[in-house]
């Protein structure tokens, strides 16, 4: 099991930035997909970003692509996500997840941390 922790998050007005952090620990991570991940209160959790850590392919959904980057810094186990641009609808609770490459569901979560921005 990968032990997730998520920071950053906080208040911003819209057209600002934010990079939240997701430190990882328990698990070699060389075999997992890291991925981060929104829930909007009443809203269903939606996939924001992914990346493979090794060989580091990367995911975007399409709401984010051009103003969020995700990134991972292998020597610190922590997995990045900038968020530029920020917009009034991109106000969520945040979470990093884990899985094994060869599954397809998310098993291991952090506990989330809150960004929300003002319009």
């Amino acid at each position: 099991q990968v032990q997730l922790v998520e920071s950053g998050g906080g208040l911003v007005q819209a057209g600002g930035s934010l990079r939240l952090s997701c430190s990882a620990s328990g698990r070699a991570l060389s075999n997992y997909v890291l991925g981060w991940f929104r829930q909007a209160p009443g809203m269903e959790r939606e996939f924001v970003a992914a990346i493979r850590w090794s060989g580091g392919r990367l995911d975007y959904a399409d709401s984010v692509k051009g103003r969020f980057t995700i990134s991972r810094d292998s020597a610190k186990n922590t997995m990045y996500l900038q968020m530029n641009g920020l917009k009034p609808e991109d106000t969520a609770v945040y979470y990093c997840a884990a899985h094994y490459y060869t599954l397809t569901t998310y098993r291991d979560w952090g506990q989330g941390t809150q960004v929300t921005v003002s319009s």
